[in-house]
């Protein structure tokens, strides 16, 4: 028997996605909703934390059925490839126990798979009570699937990041993704071998956890090849709450990324008040304006991203201008307004 949700009680909810920080790493974004929910007094349940795929799915089902009388809606988090499988499954399962259900897509590579899947697509998108996008460019993309898709950005405290205003910049650069190809990580170490004699104080910071595809094997090969060892600086993996104080630490903000949607990381540099040097990857576009809020680069273009930088470090107006029009944009993106449009939702459609 539900337990249903009383009177001004808001509804208990199930999170279904990788909550795998204490693994891996990575702080998830559904970890920090789950968080946020929490705080405000919303009973959540969250599934999963298992590493293995087929055992985080095992999990995520039993989850679904063992639980399916202490929620009454779920939110289910949908990634391209074979984690598409695992959202199939368990909105299956939740259809079985008759929970509603909220989608929120991620992924720069979703709309690809999405046009390989199309009917895959259609069919779990509008089985959904609702379904949600976390930038404007996957609600261009994949409205055509779903017509009414909501646009529910990743959030951040920005109180946590303290906007610091600079004078003229230092190339002091930062670097913050996991280790991974589809951020490019060498990329960044080829950036630097093209400044270092014009700004021979320049330096990279490169934080981020491995992800043990040889991505940082290679960042460090790539390093020692274009001699800039003494340049590059490898942190390794931080914690969310250092990351504030990481930023401020830097001038320049670079995302290398070859696949990419709202990245969290440039909202954190914008919000710090760093100059944010971008590849135009997937939806970095969609995220800020190219010569207003950042300035953004072919993918894989390392002669273009050192351009860009030399374009802030000799122009301190164009970086003003920028770090003002940042620091502007990303107000949007606070918790303060995203977790009551994100409440509201989930009351509307629970049982």
């Amino acid at each position: 028997m539900s337990t249903g949700a009383k009177a001004g009680q808001f509804p208990s909810v199930l999170m279904v996605g990788n909550f795998l920080s204490e693994t891996v790493g990575t702080r998830g974004v559904c970890e920090e909703l789950a968080q946020r929910l929490r705080e405000c007094g919303v009973p959540v349940i969250t599934t999963s934390k298992r590493k293995a795929r087929i055992p985080r799915i095992l999990d995520m089902l039993l989850t679904c059925w063992s639980r399916r009388d202490a929620y009454n809606v779920a939110q289910v988090d949908v990634y391209s490839g074979p984690s598409f499988i695992w959202a199939e499954a368990v909105c299956w399962l939740l259809r079985v126990v008759r929970r509603p259900y909220v989608l929120t897509l991620h992924g720069g590579a979703l709309p690809e798979f999405a046009e390989r899947n199309r009917r895959r697509m259609l069919r779990l998108l509008n089985s959904a009570a609702a379904v949600t996008v976390p930038s404007r460019y996957l609600l261009a993309k994949l409205g055509k699937y779903r017509k009414d898709l909501m646009l529910l950005p990743n959030a951040l405290e920005l109180s946590a990041y303290h906007h610091v205003p600079r004078g003229p910049l230092q190339p002091n650069l930062i670097w913050l993704r996991a280790f991974h190809e589809i951020y490019n990580p060498t990329m960044a170490v080829r950036v630097v071998a093209r400044l270092k004699d014009e700004f021979p104080g320049i330096r990279l910071q490169m934080l981020g956890p491995d992800k043990k595809d040889l991505s940082l094997q290679k960042t460090i090969l790539a390093a020692r090849n274009c001699n800039v060892e003494g340049y590059v600086h490898l942190t390794g993996q931080i914690e969310k709450c250092r990351v504030p104080g990481a930023l401020k630490t830097g001038d320049i903000f670079l995302n290398t990324s070859n696949i990419d949607n709202t990245p969290v990381s440039v909202l954190e540099a914008m919000a710090a008040g760093l100059c944010v040097v971008s590849t135009d990857a997937g939806g970095v576009s969609d995220l800020v304006a190219s010569g207003k809020e950042a300035l953004l680069v072919p993918v894989n273009d390392d002669a273009a991203m050192a351009r860009a930088i030399r374009r802030l470090l000799t122009d301190p107006m164009l970086a003003k201008r920028i770090q003002d029009s940042a620091l502007a944009k990303v107000q949007a993106f606070d918790w303060r307004v995203v977790l009551p449009q994100w409440q509201a939702l989930l009351a509307s459609v629970a049982l």
